[in-house]
């Protein structure tokens, strides 16, 4: 009897525990159906969910009740979630663009201390990202929906060095642009002066 007792508190101090995931409540739309009786109510709610270390996703959920609504959403963005890579653990490797639809992003790394600087959805999806520094721009269309995913689609196009250095069949030290050269020429200059 006591074993069974330690088994189910043991699995619900599992399920207390801090959660894996942050979430974000994008835009939740109120959406009405006319029958004969008068109108139905009905919630869609857009949720973007990461882990503030590279992965993220994001779903949509429909149903009578808001919280049912945000629930779905948050499970549905959990089975889609994609990893990115980041450098530095704060930014992203290199500039790129996204579309999706009408919708057209642009995100440009940033150097440190730059912050956020995003509009909208494309703030939540960096957020639950994990992303500190970066500079994006969404031209097109405002629909939340289309920018997230248009945001998504550019992430999924980022590169590591150590990714396309696999894919090259080269090491990452043949990729990267050599940084030691300059400081040594200034040295140089320094000590002919």
């Amino acid at each position: 009897m006591a074993e069974r007792e330690n088994r189910g508190r043991g699995g619900r101090r599992d399920r207390d525990e801090a959660p894996e995931f942050a979430d974000r409540l994008v835009a939740i739309n109120r959406v009405s159906k006319t029958v004969k009786g008068g109108k139905r109510f009905g919630f869609a709610a857009l949720v973007v969910v990461g882990d503030q270390k590279g992965r993220v996703g994001f779903g949509k959920g429909k149903a009578k009740e808001v919280p049912e609504a945000i629930r779905k959403a948050t499970e549905q963005a959990k089975r889609q979630m994609i990893r990115v890579p980041l450098r530095e653990g704060r930014t992203l490797h290199h500039d790129i663009e996204g579309r999706h639809g009408a919708g057209k992003v642009v995100m440009r790394t940033a150097p440190q201390g730059t912050g956020i600087i995003a509009g909208g959805p494309m703030r939540a999806v960096f957020e639950m990202l994990g992303v500190q520094d970066v500079v994006a721009k969404s031209t097109g269309s405002q629909n939340p929906y289309n920018m997230i995913r248009a945001t998504l689609n550019a992430l999924t196009l980022e590169a590591s060095p150590r990714m396309v250095a696999q894919r090259r069949g080269k090491k990452v030290a043949d990729i990267l642009p050599k940084r030691e050269d300059a400081p040594a020429e200034s040295t140089q200059v320094a000590e002919e002066a």
